[in-house]
């Protein structure tokens, strides 16, 4: 039987921005679904609420959850909610894991917190629920700075224009990851694609050989 695969979007985005990768996994033979939420207009605790709704919607588990970035914050408040959630392996991509240095300086701008909204709320300013490795959870960070974090804060290198590296490392990970791609390039990426497939079937990524002297 098919491995079913949830896909969460990110900040200001819908479930169309998931898929392109959507059907890359669909053709590797994942049935796949995208969960859309209101990213600005609910608190991260209750859009996971929302997942675990829609979760139940879907009938027989378990699934696999690939969140980018703000996704990925729903499913960790939702396996803090619903800790029998019918969810396997995790892949967060470019997800700030303990509060979002640009989304703090954007709140500093005239009529950024109204942009923002909800999302700042125990999520994108951090106040998270803490990780326990309750399921494998891999994260794939991107090293291409390009994007809007670059015009609101300086970012500590390296950093995918929105997200640094750094921001995206999560103790009791499983696996981590660093693919030359910006914070968007993750969600269209045939590499990123390719490492998430691995690693849903094999709970780990696919490292390079380390170089050898």
């Amino acid at each position: 039987m098919a491995e079913r695969v949830v896909l969460v979007h990110g900040l200001w985005l819908t479930s169309i921005s998931m898929w392109r990768l959507g059907q890359r996994l669909r053709a590797a033979g994942f049935v796949v679904h995208r969960f859309s939420y209101p990213t600005t207009r609910r608190d991260p605790s209750t859009n996971a609420r929302a997942l675990a709704s829609y979760l139940s919607r879907l009938g027989d588990g378990p699934f696999h959850l690939v969140c980018h970035s703000l996704g990925g914050l729903l499913a960790r408040h939702l396996l803090c909610v619903e800790p029998q959630a019918p969810v396997a392996r995790l892949v967060l991509l470019g997800t700030p894991q303990h509060g979002s240095r640009v989304a703090s300086a954007f709140m500093r701008w005239p009529g950024g917190r109204a942009l923002l909204g909800h999302s700042v709320e125990a999520g994108l300013l951090g106040e998270l629920p803490p990780w326990r490795g309750q399921r494998e959870l891999g994260v794939i960070a991107g090293d291409l700075p390009l994007g809007v974090g670059r015009v609101l804060c300086p970012l500590p290198a390296p950093h995918d224009g929105t997200v640094s590296v750094a921001e995206t490392r999560l103790e009791q990970m499983t696996d981590h990851i660093v693919l030359d791609v910006s914070h968007t390039g993750l969600l269209i990426s045939a590499a990123v694609a390719d490492q998430v497939k691995h690693f849903l079937a094999h709970g780990r990524f696919l490292h390079p050989p380390a170089a050898t002297a």
